[in-house]
């Protein structure tokens, strides 16, 4: 029969309580053990004396006959200096298990799926607002936009070519003015003749009348 020094449950939830026992390897781990040899109170702190309390002749006397400890178990017969626990080596310790590095894989291929999915958000973004600016650079001017444009256009020259005409206008009596005026300016001197020599005439015939 094989036999192993290990730990027995006891206690309640969230309070464990755990007896070091002697028990057949195959028995089940809280179940019928052959002799108790000390208790483990994990809920003390680790300077207590309380914490482990273990019979260390009585260890020592299973060990004798073949009793196999469990890894925790070693520990405290080393603390206890019953016998002392060979150094291990484990490469793979703190290392994930398959389950573990399963979630991290999805997490990571979640997190590198929501990237893509952000960085074509934001190209198809910039590709849209540049389809949009070059879409308003190049269309042509719509009916409405043109039909205001003849509208200003129309409304704008009138008032300029009346501004430019004004003068025309009026300077055209002027220069009509000036060549009726001109015939009147040379026929002054002969008219101015003939009134003289009337004058002349009637001065003469004046003493006559007299």
């Amino acid at each position: 029969m094989a036999l192993s020094i290990r730990l027995s449950r006891g206690g309640s939830k969230k309070r464990p309580y755990y007896r070091i026992v002697v028990a057949d390897a195959r028995s089940p781990r809280d179940g019928k053990f052959i002799e108790k040899i000390g208790n483990y109170n994990p809920l003390l702190a680790k300077d207590d004396e309380k914490r482990v309390v273990l019979d260390a002749d009585r260890a020592k006397h299973w060990l004798s006959v073949g009793a196999q400890p469990t890894d925790r178990v070693a520990r405290f017969l080393d603390v206890a200096g019953v016998k002392e626990r060979a150094a291990r080596n484990n490469p793979k310790k703190g290392e994930p298990g398959e389950k573990a590095k399963e979630r991290l894989e999805e997490r990571a291929s979640k997190a590198a799926e929501a990237a893509e999915a952000a960085e074509a958000a934001n190209q198809a973004e910039a590709e849209a607002v540049m389809a949009a600016e070059v879409e308003a650079a190049t269309e042509e001017p719509t009916p409405e936009a043109e039909a205001v444009a003849e509208a200003v256009a129309e409304e704008t020259p009138p008032v300029e070519v009346a501004a430019e005409e004004a003068p025309a206008a009026e300077e055209a009596p002027a220069a009509e003015t000036a060549a009726e005026e001109a015939p009147a300016n040379e026929a002054t001197p002969d008219s101015d003749a003939g009134d003289t020599g009337a004058d002349e005439a009637k001065s003469a015939e004046a003493p006559a009348e007299g």
